[in-house]
């Protein structure tokens, strides 16, 4: 068994976590997620309301009794959802892992701190890492570009990103972007990680709560299938390439403002294609690591094969690979 500082700090068996996922983080996924050993984020946003949360929360509760966290994502917006509001959903829920995301989370960080809750952020880049650190956080997910959803404006890949924190954050690292089986568990160790943080990989799973139609195209999918959208406006999305996906790209590329792309990239529009199936529909977000995703497990498989893999690449392979002076 693989024992890193992640694992000691947030009590779990593998050092794997799963990422909040916009209408993927559900009880049905996160639950199945803990009970395989790992670590899981309810997604606070995918709940239409704090009360809609709560009772998500306590949903997987039912399911589990192994431990998980919740996401909150901050981000600007000209309607912003109540976060203040979600932040005390999680805290009288009595939630003690929180994965935070996006813009100034300094006020929900000292709020979780204050009510013992564990806090990881995500970060892409070593800067945003430093700053976090500074904030309190007690670990970092630092997001390499090839990360479905924001991979930052900086565009570092993770064999560099992840070492380059590595050497400056002194918290224990989640590496995060491209990572799926156990190969990528050794590496992300090897660069300087305690752990992997995975997205779309996850969303290729039983448990996944999302159309069946969704995950074979994930399977179908190479690594050169990801279109980046909104490069113009800085703030770069990573999302499954698409017949909806490259028209937005190309009106964007026209120097045409958010406007003119709003109708194709709306949220509910990205949802109603995961429920339906069609991969054509709206947008979804999606990582180059789609390349090495050939099949649908089930999330206690995928853990465990990866784990299993990292084991055997670690005692056997690389320990040959060694030979005495």
């Amino acid at each position: 068994m693989i024992k890193t500082r992640f694992t000691e700090m947030f009590g779990i068996e593998h050092p794997i976590a799963q990422g909040g996922m916009q209408w993927v983080g559900t009880a049905q996924l996160v639950s199945a997620v803990a009970n395989a050993g790992a670590l899981g984020f309810l997604t606070a946003l995918t709940q239409p309301s704090p009360e809609e949360l709560t009772k998500e929360i306590a949903r997987c509760r039912d399911l589990t009794d192994k431990p998980f966290g919740v996401n909150l994502t901050i981000l600007p917006s000209i309607n912003p959802p109540p976060y203040a509001e979600y932040r005390h959903a999680i805290i009288e829920s009595g939630v003690k892992i929180v994965e935070t995301a996006g813009y100034k989370p300094q006020e929900h960080v000292d709020h979780f701190k204050q009510n013992g809750v564990k806090v990881i952020h995500k970060c892409t880049a070593v800067r945003h890492a430093l700053s976090a650190e500074r904030m309190g956080v007690d670990a970092i997910s630092i997001d390499g570009f090839e990360c479905a959803g924001h991979p930052g404006e900086d565009d570092i890949p993770g064999l560099i990103l992840i070492p380059a924190a590595a050497d400056k954050v002194k918290i224990p690292m989640l590496a995060s972007g491209g990572f799926g089986d156990g190969r990528g568990l050794v590496a992300a160790l090897a660069l300087g990680a305690e752990g992997i943080n995975m997205g779309t990989r996850f969303c290729a799973t039983k448990e996944a709560p999302i159309h069946d139609g969704i995950k074979q195209a994930i399977v179908t999918n190479d690594e050169r299938a990801t279109e980046l959208l909104f490069r113009s406006y800085r703030n770069t999305a990573r999302v499954a390439k698409n017949s909806v996906a490259m028209e937005a790209v190309r009106i964007e590329r026209e120097g045409e403002p958010f406007e003119s792309i709003a109708h194709l990239v709306k949220g509910q529009r990205g949802k109603e294609g995961l429920i339906s199936g069609d991969p054509e529909h709206g947008i979804w977000t999606a990582g180059m690591v789609q390349g090495l995703i050939h099949d649908i497990p089930s999330v206690r498989d995928l853990v465990d094969t990866i784990v299993a893999d990292a084991e055997e690449i670690i005692e056997v392979r690389l320990s040959r690979q060694v030979q005495p002076a």
